[in-house]
């Protein structure tokens, strides 16, 4: 029975259940005699404070054996399971977090940890931790930490009033929402569903569903919540434009089904924004990016992205859903200079491993030769659809013109450019956004007309 069950005086389900809220036992390890240099017989005196009320004294007496014997995995363990279980859950996180390595330590603080921050509706600090178990890569604990990280989704997922002292303050405040949003077509084509014949080819059979995710950006903020915030940079709108530049491509694939997922957050005390992720995605993340996708998928890309001194460095894995297995790692570094030479020969890479082939019908799919305007258009039309959705605040939306400017090149001679074009402009008026547009023209395809005619434009 785990401490937070002990509090609820629930029944341990069987280990061999997983939980939407699982509740695994804390290793808090049998006391032993006075022989092991008089820490454990503190930390009995302590445990008898908590058993008589006493928080404070047993603070005090848990200060002093953390000064002396802090770095030891039972005392560690036996302080965070002992004040689990008597209901004080914000100690664990003040007293033991900050002492917890989980190879030095082993998982069973980890697990102890995990649960209070979970009781404390701390879904970032469980993640975190949750990340470090994985990590850890114990077969034995696959299935409780599966369970726990349903729970964390669900943490995130459904805002709710908690009070803002766990240890039982009456301020309510309200807990973020993060969701993961799935692009499921070439983002420059929402709008123009009246014209999907004509753009996009069907999607029939037995086809291999592949996820794209948002890159990471380990290192690039001091605090990427704020960054966040912020309107978009060239390196977070990179993050997003890359994979839904790698999803449109296998779109006009007959073989597959992509999407492209970002994450975004509904802050109630800050409006809605972007989620900035500062590490690569764990196995946690991925499962619940499975368990989040209709009809499941078959492989998933993540990776990350670093920028120095103007020089980008990009790495990108592909894992196999069904063993949850890494297939291939990509790799693409690049400088201004070089970025249309080295990302062209990254997605053809990609291309070249997942035996992409072409579609025979809709549009046909034509790569451009200047991926890195391009992967910024797409980054700004997701920014444009998402604040046209209301899944993102407009004071997110950083100014257009640079990456219009960049693009327009590319509109006359790829009808795929002149469709985004066009919805980009449909969405921008939409939002009350004032485009100085450069002097362009469209591509002469009929098709590109009738969406022009489709948006009112």
């Amino acid at each position: 029975m785990g401490f937070l069950d002990r509090l609820t005086g629930k029944k341990p389900e069987p280990a061999t259940a997983p939980e939407a809220n699982p509740s695994p036992a804390p290793q808090t390890v049998p006391t032993p005699t006075p022989a092991a240099g008089g820490v454990m017989p503190r930390l009995t005196a302590a445990r008898e404070k908590l058993e008589a009320k006493d928080l404070p004294a047993a603070l005090v007496i848990y200060e002093e054996v953390l000064a002396v014997a802090g770095d030891r995995a039972d005392v560690l363990v036996t302080i965070s399971g002992d004040l689990g279980s008597s209901g004080h859950l914000q100690p664990i996180v003040e007293l033991v977090a900050p002492r917890y390595d989980a190879a030095r330590h082993g998982p069973a603080t980890g697990l102890n940890l995990l649960q209070a921050y979970l009781a404390l509706r701390q879904a970032g600090a469980a993640q975190h931790v949750l990340d470090i178990l994985f990590d850890l890569q114990r077969p034995e604990l696959e299935e409780r930490l599966y369970g726990f990280s349903n729970a964390i989704a669900d943490l995130m997922a459904a805002p709710s009033s908690v009070p803002s002292d766990s240890l039982g303050g009456g301020l309510m405040v309200e807990v973020a929402k993060v969701s993961m949003v799935s692009i499921s077509k070439p983002i420059w084509f929402y709008g123009l569903e009246p014209l999907a014949a004509e753009v996009l080819p069907p999607k029939e059979g037995k086809l291999r569903r592949v996820a794209f995710a948002q890159l990471a950006l380990p290192g690039a903020y001091r605090d990427p919540g704020a960054a966040g915030k912020k309107p978009e940079d060239d390196l977070a709108r990179l993050s997003r434009g890359i994979p839904l530049w790698l999803a449109e491509k296998f779109y006009f694939c007959p073989h597959y089904a992509p999407v492209a997922a970002t994450g975004v957050m509904d802050d109630p005390a800050g409006g809605k924004s972007y989620v900035i992720f500062s590490a690569e995605w764990t196995t946690s993340n991925l499962q619940q990016l499975v368990d989040s996708s209709t009809g499941g998928l078959d492989y998933i890309f993540t990776g990350t992205l670093q920028q120095s001194a103007g020089d980008f460095e990009l790495l990108l894995r592909v894992f196999e859903v069904k063993k949850f297995r890494e297939r291939k790692t990509f790799t693409a570094r690049w400088t201004p200079a070089t970025a249309d030479a080295e990302l062209a020969k990254l997605q053809e890479q990609v291309g070249q491993f997942m035996e992409w082939s072409p579609e025979k019908s809709g549009l046909a799919y034509v790569p451009t030769s200047e991926p890195a305007a391009w992967v910024e258009m797409l980054g700004a039309s997701l920014s444009l659809f998402l604040a046209d959705k209301q899944l993102l605040a407009p004071a997110q939306l950083a100014p257009l013109a640079p990456v219009l400017e960049r693009v327009a090149p590319q509109v006359m001679i790829r009808p795929a450019a002149s469709l985004a074009w066009l919805t980009l402009r449909a969405r921008a008026a939409r939002l009350g956004f004032e485009l100085v547009l450069p002097s362009v023209r469209l591509s002469s395809l009929p098709l590109v007309d009738q969406a022009r005619q489709t948006l009112g434009l």
